[in-house]
């Protein structure tokens, strides 16, 4: 039998003690083990305005930091947006959602403080959350530990942010001296290096309200480019088989109603008129020259972006949180470049709709590795959960990538990606429509009517102003196809071409399949059910 001493006890509790603050050291180091974590996400950034993703405007040297971030980690080629405007799309960032799930169909729902479910989660797994920079979605980002956030779309000239840290929301705000991007990475920085809670791993949400139109650019870039001429795309000029009736209108009867233009063809919203082109003799001339202003100006933005990411990897590098931090690149939506004659994005023509989509993870990801995976912007949750060491939650409707970074290759992963977008002809006229964009074609029905029958008869504009607006009106219901491995421009519409029928049908059936598992079947608008079953066969 073994004899204890009198203070036997007390070394027994001491061992208990010592024991506690061994467990309490070894889960602080572990969660030290834990990646941070820092998602960077700029405003209309198309995927063809980078070097890394090719096309005709990668040779311009915009953005030389984002390319080479993008030769340390995974370039995703084939990521999309799943509604192509700001509000709706950062909802389904946040909630992993699709649109009619989340509850933000445009730019005036607000999505609830409770289901800001990407920091909730993540907070959940030891992390400390900030988000800084442009939010959007109406209501106070409650779940993160720390924000500093503009005001809806915030401004490009000393911007004003709403601080967790400076009283009650929506009064909390303070003002900064500078350029947009500028003190947005100052602001992301000082939360970098003076974080309440150091011991932990951090996410960090780092958003930029650039290059949103109408693309105030930094006075310091306005010699870049200045000489130089963009490449002009196909479709600014010649285009006669691209469109059908519900964008075109019949026998081209809508042609200067639909879509805000380069051109002078939409008589309300134009880049002719913005940028005082008129002088020119030509309408071609006056349309080159409205393009070199739209691109110059948004490329002086992208710029401006690409030189703060280039200070703020220097910064973590120096700070030796380079190594231990997942860095995730990406954009809102895409974002339409003259391609069409458009501007602005809604569109689920290719340009509008393809986003970047980077990661640098040196741990799990090979440096210069490319995939083709189809996804879309409701993976971005379940991924950076899983990547924090978490489960994505049932209740996110997108996929984790984590499996797809460390070089997995899943046989059941989606064979197409669906797109809606809902408000119909506001703001920039474009019709209400949803699909499917699968590898090689893509699937468009226009049902041509608001959701929201009270918006119907309003104006299409911001401003009061009926001379300088079309009414939010229905449009004509129409199907447009494209062959994208043979039509990578979409400028033929084949849907009447009997040579895709078996596909067309084939897409159909997988597009009513998908919408209903998506809960995308627009049960509170039966007047939207009955254009969809109506047009379901046209020819």
């Amino acid at each position: 039998m073994v004899k204890f001493k009198r203070n036997s006890v007390l070394t027994l509790k001491g061992i208990g003690v010592i024991c506690t603050l061994f467990m309490v050291q070894l889960s602080v180091a572990q969660d030290k083990k834990k990646p941070n974590i820092i998602f960077i996400m700029t405003d209309d950034h198309a995927a063809g305005a980078t070097g890394i993703y090719g096309g005709r405007l990668a040779d311009l040297g915009a953005t030389p930091n984002l390319d080479a971030l993008a030769k340390e980690g995974m370039v995703f080629e084939n990521c999309f947006v799943t509604n192509s405007i700001c509000t709706p799309s950062r909802a389904s960032i946040i909630t992993g959602q699709y649109s009619q799930t989340n509850g933000v169909l445009d730019l005036w729902n607000e999505l609830d403080a409770s289901k800001q479910y990407l920091p909730q989660e993540i907070k959940k797994l030891g992390y400390e959350t900030a988000m800084i920079g442009k939010w959007h979605l109406h209501q106070e980002p409650k779940a993160f530990d720390y924000y500093k956030v503009f005001p809806l779309q915030g401004t490009y000239f000393d911007p004003e942010f709403r601080a967790k840290d400076k009283g009650k929301w929506p009064d909390n705000t303070v003002q900064y001296k500078g350029y947009s991007s500028d003190v947005v990475t100052d602001q992301a920085l000082n939360w970098v290096h003076n974080r309440k809670n150091p011991e932990k791993p951090f996410f960090l949400m780092y958003h930029f309200k650039a290059p949103h139109d109408m693309f105030e650019f930094n006075p310091k870039y306005a010699s870049y480019l200045e000489d130089v001429k963009i490449p002009e795309p196909q479709s600014l000029y010649d285009q006669p088989h691209w469109g059908s009736e519900a964008t075109r209108g019949k026998n081209d009867s809508l042609l200067h109603v639909i879509g805000s233009s380069i051109s002078s063809r939409h008589p309300n919203r134009n880049y002719v008129d913005i940028y005082k082109t008129g002088s020119l003799p030509t309408e071609k001339e006056r349309t080159s020259a409205a393009y070199q202003e739209y691109l110059k100006r948004y490329l002086r933005c992208v710029k401006g972006v690409d030189d703060n990411l280039g200070r703020f990897f220097e910064d973590l590098k120096k700070e030796g949180l380079w190594e231990n931090t997942i860095i995730v690149y990406t954009s809102d939506q895409g974002m339409m470049l003259g391609e069409h004659d458009f501007e602005d994005k809604r569109w689920m023509y290719e340009e509008s709709i393809h986003m970047p989509f980077i990661v640098r993870y040196p741990e799990k990801i090979k440096a210069g590795s490319r995939n083709s995976y189809l996804i879309n912007n409701t993976d971005f949750a379940p991924t950076l959960i899983e990547l924090a060491g978490g489960r994505a939650p049932d209740y996110m409707q997108g996929k984790s990538l984590k499996p797809i970074m460390e070089g997995e290759r899943p046989d059941d992963w989606r064979s197409a990606t669906y797109y809606r977008y809902w408000m119909q002809m506001v703001h920039h006229d474009i019709p209400a429509h949803f699909g499917l964009r699968s590898e090689n074609y893509k699937l468009i029905f226009f049902y041509g009517r608001y959701h929201n029958l009270e918006k119907e008869g309003s104006l299409s504009m911001y401003w009061n102003d009926e001379e300088h607006s079309n009414k939010v009106e229905p449009t004509p219901a129409a199907w447009e196809f494209y062959d994208l491995k043979n039509d990578p421009g979409e400028l033929v519409n084949a849907y009447g071409n009997p040579k895709y029928q078996d596909i067309i049908q084939q897409m159909k059936a997988e597009l009513k399949s998908t919408r209903k598992e998506l809960n995308e079947e627009d049960d509170k608008y039966p007047h939207l059910q009955e254009i969809i079953v109506r047009h379901w066969n046209d020819e």
